[in-house]
């Protein structure tokens, strides 16, 4: 699992944040059909921007489809309960990278 989070975090600082995807290529990266991202888009697990009347998609809306198809084939889970993981994982990304930046050893401050 280790070496996942690392690509998924190298692939998203390697692609900026600005929409970029469309529905068929965010489908394609995920290895899941258009309808798959559709359906966690109505249910507000997935985030797009709309222009043209074309769903777009960032690096890091790729990052966490990817997460969440993941997650939900290796443990056969919800949707939900695949987002609800994942937005653990992303929160325990963000406040480890808080420590980084305060100068804090991460593996110490595990107990």
């Amino acid at each position: 699992m280790a070496t996942h989070n690392f690509l998924d975090n190298a692939m998203a600082e390697l692609l900026d944040d600005a929409p970029q995807l469309t529905l068929e290529e965010l489908a394609h990266s995920c290895c899941m059909a258009p309808d798959w991202v559709v359906e966690r888009l109505q249910a507000g697990l997935l985030h797009a921007e709309q222009a043209g009347g074309r769903w777009q998609f960032s690096s890091a809306t790729v990052v966490r489809a990817r997460r969440l198809a993941r997650l939900e084939a290796s443990f056969d889970a919800d949707p939900e309960l695949a987002a609800l993981t994942t937005d653990l994982i992303e929160e325990v990304a963000v406040l480890r990278q808080r420590l980084r930046q305060l100068g804090l050893d991460v593996g110490t401050a595990r107990h």
